[in-house]
């Protein structure tokens, strides 16, 4: 059973990626936080795995995460997506909520527009490949010097692909007529000081998906900024917040 001691983070990242950039956060968040993240199909260890791209492959794919919020329902936990994991997160914290489990005590999103908005990677998961490779080079989301037939294109960007057209399917399935809609959660919105991708107005948008609070916040560097130590710094003292709510909860209670 959940002893208070730790929020637990569950962390998914962006397109084409592992979880390698969440390797140093339980250092980097701090006291009172485990950082646990989610590695999908495709990719890693799992790279032999099929990809997913539809909402119920990821929510099947995701068993695990909703039987251990069931097996704790006491505990409090945190959810955090980038780019494409932040569509990952609202999904996340919309089935949690259908399942009758308990919501996250904060939805966390990062370098990601709402689902009612345009998203310009996800609309391009259909281009043919030359092209999904301009738009990904004008946003600065190729590695220098890639070619289609290199190591890169023939590992990574099918998985990229199919991680876009996961996107896609998600923030349609979000905005269908018989969506869930907003999560009764307080949302935490963080965008990149130079990302060109996605804005403070983009980021405003949130606000449509929450019934509570919307905090805003940005911190240096691109879209990738994941892979720097403002973010998991910034989310080790929310969900330092959260545990001292939690902590005060309960002391109410008792």
């Amino acid at each position: 059973m959940g002893d208070g001691r730790a929020v637990r983070l569950h962390c998914f990242a962006h397109a084409g990626a592992g979880v390698s950039s969440f390797y140093r956060w339980d250092k980097l968040a701090g006291s009172g936080v485990r950082t646990t993240p989610w590695l999908l199909p495709g990719r890693d260890e799992r790279r032999r795995e099929v990809r997913l791209t539809t909402r119920d492959e990821l929510l099947s794919d995701l068993k695990p995460l909703f039987e251990q919020i069931a097996d704790d329902p006491g505990a409090p936990y945190v959810l955090y997506g980038h780019s494409l994991g932040a569509t990952v997160a609202l999904t996340v914290a919309h089935a949690a909520l259908e399942y009758g489990l308990p919501a996250p005590a904060l939805l966390a999103v990062g370098a990601s527009p709402p689902p009612d908005l345009p998203a310009a990677l996800a609309n391009s998961a259909g281009l043919p490949d030359e092209d999904l490779l301009r738009v990904l080079d004008r946003f600065d989301a190729l590695p220098p010097g890639v070619q289609p037939g290199d190591v890169w294109f023939r590992s990574v960007f099918p998985v990229l692909r199919a991680d876009l057209r996961l996107a896609r399917n998600l923030r349609a399935a979000a905005v269908a007529p018989a969506a869930p809609g907003p999560v009764p959660v307080p949302v935490l919105a963080v965008t990149g000081a130079e990302d060109p991708l996605v804005g403070l107005e983009a980021a405003a948008g949130w606000q449509r998906w929450t019934t509570g609070r919307l905090v805003r916040r940005t911190v240096p560097g691109g879209h990738f900024f994941v892979r720097g130590s403002e973010l998991p710094r910034m989310l080790g003292r929310a969900a330092r917040i959260v545990l001292r709510h939690h902590h005060t909860e309960d002391g109410d209670r008792s």
